[in-house]
Order: structure tokens, then C-alpha cells, then sequence
């Protein structure tokens, strides 16, 4: 057998790997890119027998070592996996970048519906269904927020206070240094948001991207599986519920931020107010100021959008498309506006 790679697959040497790590794997091995672009890369593999276990690896090329540690996110998954919050299994985790380039692991194939956008939601996925995964994400949320991140043993995970300072630094530096253009709202959304942070409640295991598409779903609406880590830390729990918030648009809105028309404005969806005030019934935790948190994640995503426009208007995304570069340029300017509109009232 050769050394070829398959989408950053050097598949003899990941072969032989995983033959040794994961008991029971039927040869010859089948790799499929299933996620891939600016994050960590996900494949399914798939052995003879009709086993499917899924690997997750860096994206290719020079990356900051800090946001995709395969080792620090196979910790976390393994470390939930006791706990009320869904998680696929962790199986066997390669620190040699020898292997294929750089680390990976591996863990279960969880079976179920991920949902990234509303055309992506079956004929059969009907209201009922959509009413439980309303619920359901939500609940799950609201134990993440509950753990004691000691008990699980991810309590060196980060550090525990501060997280909104940190996140309001991280981006605007993120944003200056990618920046394309003069967009002073960004900078003024930065200024009331930084001005005007709330206490932390408690210290939490914070997901960092939590939304519908990060979910495995089952058909009748209950999670299966929350996805991509990569971002999770030690820090504010109601950052979650605002990120999951920002993306909960509802029918009839103007959701020209949202790069996606998103399931939630779907019949059968809970409404945002709903989403709230079941999380509060589940957690405690005062949400009064939820805006503040709103407003922070679609800033947040400001900040990202701008990186990519960046990127696109480079040519270093690989693709040659003047109309989509504009429309990411057009978005950041969206999210911005929807940021700032979240931020007037705040006090």
C-alpha cells in the first residue's frame, strides 16, 4: 500500500493506527470528508463490516495549535460523557503528528439529523418534533450550565472569571487585525459592551458555539449528541444561552444577519421568549440582562465574518467569487447593525 493522503488522510499510516487503537476495525478502511473549511476537519470512516467511527483533525496548513487541540477536546467529550449532557464516545485519542500531520481523534458515530439550516429539515421532522428538540436543546444547555466543572474534572479547563473581558479583548483584536475597512459600528458595539458588563452568576463549562447545527437530533426531536468543543472553556453560562439566542430567529423577522435561513422559524419551534424562560425554570440564573449576551455574540460573529471577508478579498479561501466575497462583506455590516440595535437599552 502506498502513502497517499485523502483530504489530510495519509490513509496507510492512519490505517495501521487505527487497526492498533480501535478493537474489532475490519479492513480495507473507507475515509469521508464530512465537515471541513475553517474549522477542525471531520471524517466518517468506515470499515468493511459496516462500522462507522468518525475522525476529527485541524484544518490543513499552519494553524494556531490553541484553537484546534484535538487533545484538550477529546478530554472534554470524555469527561462529559457521565453526565446528562450528550456527548459521542471518545475512543482513542493520537498525539503523533507523524501519523497524518498533525494530532487527531477518534470517537462513536452517533446516528441522527443534524439541521443547519431550515431547508435541511425532512418532511417528516414535523411540528411535534421540532416542539421536543425546542425543549430538549435547551435542556441540555441548562445542565452543561449546572455542572460543577471540579466534579468532572475539567476544572482547570480555564480561567473561571472574567470570560466576557476576555472574549470583548480577544475579538475587537481579532477584528483589528483583520479589518479590510473603516467600520466604526463594530468599534462602537465594543464600546458599550465593554462598559457595560454584567456579573458572572456562577462559573460554568461554557460551550462556546451552541445552536441546532452543533447538534445530533434524533427524529423525534431529543439530542443525541452535542458536537464541536473545540471552543469550550471555563466561564459565563449565559454567553451560551446568548449565542443559542442569537441565532433563535423567528417567522416573519428580517434575519439578513443570519447567514442561513435558520430551522427555528420553522412551524412548531419555540419562540425565543420560550427558550428563555425555560432555561431560567431549569437553571436559576437571572436572565434579565440576557441582551447584553445577544449582542455580544452577534458581534462575536461580526468579528468572524470580517476575518473571512478578509480572507476571501485575499484569495487565500481558494475560491474566486466576487459576489460571495460581497455578501460576506455585507453580512458583517448585518451583524453588526443587529448587535448594536441589542445593545441600545443595555444599562
Amino acid at each position: 500500500m502506498g502513502t497517499g493522503t485523502i483530504s489530510g488522510i495519509a490513509q496507510d499510516r492512519v490505517d495501521r493506527w487505527l487497526y492498533g487503537h480501535i478493537e474489532g476495525l475490519a479492513p480495507p478502511l473507507r475515509y469521508e470528508l464530512i465537515a471541513g473549511g475553517r474549522s477542525n476537519l471531520t471524517y466518517d470512516v468506515l470499515d468493511a463490516d459496516g462500522r462507522h467511527v468518525v475522525l476529527r483533525r485541524p484544518p490543513l496548513g499552519e494553524v494556531l495549535q490553541s484553537a484546534h487541540d484535538m487533545g484538550r477536546e477529546y478530554r472534554i467529550i470524555a469527561a462529559l460523557a457521565p453526565t446528562p449532557v450528550p456527548v459521542p464516545a471518545a475512543l482513542a485519542f493520537c498525539d503523533d503528528p507523524e501519523v497524518t500531520g498533525a494530532p487527531f481523534y477518534i470517537m462513536e458515530r452517533v446516528d441522527g439529523v443534524i439541521l443547519r439550516e431550515a431547508a435541511d429539515v425532512p418532511p417528516d421532522f414535523g411540528e411535534a418534533a421540532r416542539t421536543r428538540l425546542s425543549q430538549s436543546i435547551v435542556d441540555v444547555l441548562a445542565e452543561l450550565a449546572l455542572l460543577d466543572p471540579d466534579a468532572v474534572g475539567l476544572g482547570d479547563l480555564g480561567r473561571r472569571e472574567g470570560y466576557v473581558e476576555r472574549q470583548l479583548r480577544r475579538w475587537h483584536a481579532q477584528f483589528a487585525h483583520s479589518r479590510t475597512r473603516d467600520i466604526p459600528i463594530v468599534d462602537e458595539v465594543h464600546r458599550r459592551l465593554a462598559s457595560h458588563v454584567p456579573d458572572q452568576q456562577r462559573v460554568s463549562i461554557v460551550h462556546g458555539d451552541y445552536r441546532i447545527e452543533n447538534c445530533i437530533v434524533a427524529p423525534d426531536g431529543t439530542m443525541r449528541a452535542v458536537l464541536d468543543w473545540e471552543l469550550c472553556t471555563l466561564g459565563d453560562p449565559l454567553a451560551d444561552l446568548g449565542w443559542l439566542v442569537a441565532y433563535w430567529t423567528q417567522s416573519g423577522e428580517d434575519a439578513m444577519h443570519m447567514h442561513r435561513r435558520q430551522p427555528t422559524v420553522l412551524p412548531g419551534f419555540a419562540g425565543r421568549a420560550e427558550v428563555v424562560e425555560r432555561y431560567v425554570e431549569h437553571t436559576g440564573l437571572d436572565a434579565s440582562g440576557l441582551d447584553f449576551y445577544v449582542a455580544l455574540a452577534l458581534w462575536k460573529l461580526a468579528c468572524i465574518a470580517e476575518g473571512v471577508y478578509a480572507r476571501y478579498r485575499a484569495g487565500v479561501m481558494g475560491e474566486d467569487d466576487a459576489a460571495a466575497t460581497e455578501r460576506f462583506g455585507d453580512q458583517v455590516l448585518a451583524l453588526a447593525r443587529a448587535a448594536m440595535q441589542r445593545s441600545e437599552d443595555l444599562r
